[in-house]
């Protein structure tokens, strides 16, 4: 049977680092407009959030999506979730830099006008922001028939937002203070989470010949049921634990899965990890699409959701914080002294 990559699916994760560095070098030339001026940037273009100065605090600012997995929302005609994924993917991202998310601006393009769609839209960003402890203060709608085209004709869309958060200028977490000897702590993750959709389209869909009606193998849950799953938002557990204990570095495992840890390693520093078994979602999608263990670790969460770097003293006090809450936390690995990011042994990066 042959092999299924992520590159086979449309994404090449090369190039699209490739491209990332080509944007922000050319990016970081508008540095220098703001410079000595209220709004001045203070961090390099490539970290989970960019800060700017704001006088006695600093700026957090981000922006995500939900990317395709708007189509197996269209797929299953339910559209009451996907704003959770928009505002996970946004404040999740927020929190790894220390900033407490605080607002969002929402933008939804639409293949036409469909107030049904946007009601259901709605409930999802609202119970995101709920969720984290944010107001959504704005947006915009856009129709654009000849761009947005969808599985379900009049229901195609995408949803992304910008967002922002504070953070005081003692408190930011960029993982510079991390140092050999550190450990890492997995939380679990509620899923999929928003990445890696079109790896799992092509193999659920296209390879396995499934549907979102079908039973998911191995479960007893439907297709679309388990691929729906929102993503996780860890911000209320984050901000309790970065106040109870030292926090050197913070990750959102996203795109590129555990490739982006390298996000926050200080030069020479590098990461070893022993991944606890996998929930059933990523064995079934990994044995139907004949994927790799380097191509799964570096598409898929694999079921950490976030991998929090601290001193191997504060373990004792995080799991005793961790026990208030209904997510599991994994020792996984520690920081060596070697660039590279391994992950049961294989080599990512």
């Amino acid at each position: 049977m042959s092999e299924i990559s992520y590159k086979d699916a449309g994404v090449d994760l090369g190039k699209i680092k490739q491209s990332h560095n080509k944007i922000a070098k050319a990016l970081a030339e508008t540095f220098t407009f703001r410079k000595g001026k209220l709004g001045e940037p203070v961090t390099k273009i490539g970290h989970y959030a960019g800060l700017v100065d704001i006088g006695d605090r600093y700026l957090a600012l981000h922006s995500d999506g939900v990317g395709t997995k708007v189509l197996i929302a269209q797929m299953m005609n339910k559209y009451d979730t996907v704003g959770i994924d928009c505002v996970a993917m946004n404040v999740n991202d927020l929190i790894c830099i220390g900033a407490e998310p605080a607002g969002l601006i929402d933008y939804i393009a639409l293949e036409k006008t469909n107030p049904e769609l946007i009601d259901e839209l709605m409930k999802g960003l609202i119970k995101g922001a709920k969720e984290s402890g944010i107001a959504i203060v704005g947006g915009e709608t856009a129709i654009m028939p000849d761009v947005i085209k969808g599985y379900r004709e009049g229901y195609g869309f995408d949803l992304a937002a910008a967002s922002y958060g504070f953070v005081d200028k003692d408190e930011v977490i960029t993982g510079s203070t991390i140092k050999e000897g550190d450990i890492l702590i997995g939380l679990e993750s509620s899923g999929i989470h928003s990445n890696g959709y079109s790896l799992v389209r092509k193999v659920i869909f296209e390879k396995a010949g499934l549907t979102v009606d079908d039973t998911f193998p191995e479960t007893n849950k439907k297709v679309g049921e388990i691929l729906l799953e929102p993503t996780r938002i860890y911000t209320k557990i984050i901000r309790k634990l970065i106040h109870v204990i030292t926090v050197h570095g913070i990750a959102h495992i996203t795109g590129g899965a555990f490739t982006k840890l390298m996000r926050i390693a200080p030069d020479g520093l590098g990461f070893e990890i022993h991944l606890p078994e996998p929930p059933t979602v990523f064995k079934v999608i990994q044995k139907l699409g004949n994927i790799s263990d380097k191509e799964m670790y570096k598409t898929f969460n694999m079921g950490i959701g976030m991998v929090l770097v601290i001193p191997e003293e504060e373990k004792g006090k995080l799991f005793k914080v961790m026990d208030n809450y209904c997510i599991k936390a994994y020792e996984i690995g520690k920081i060596i002294r070697e660039p590279t990011v391994r992950v049961n042994g294989i080599k990512l990066v």
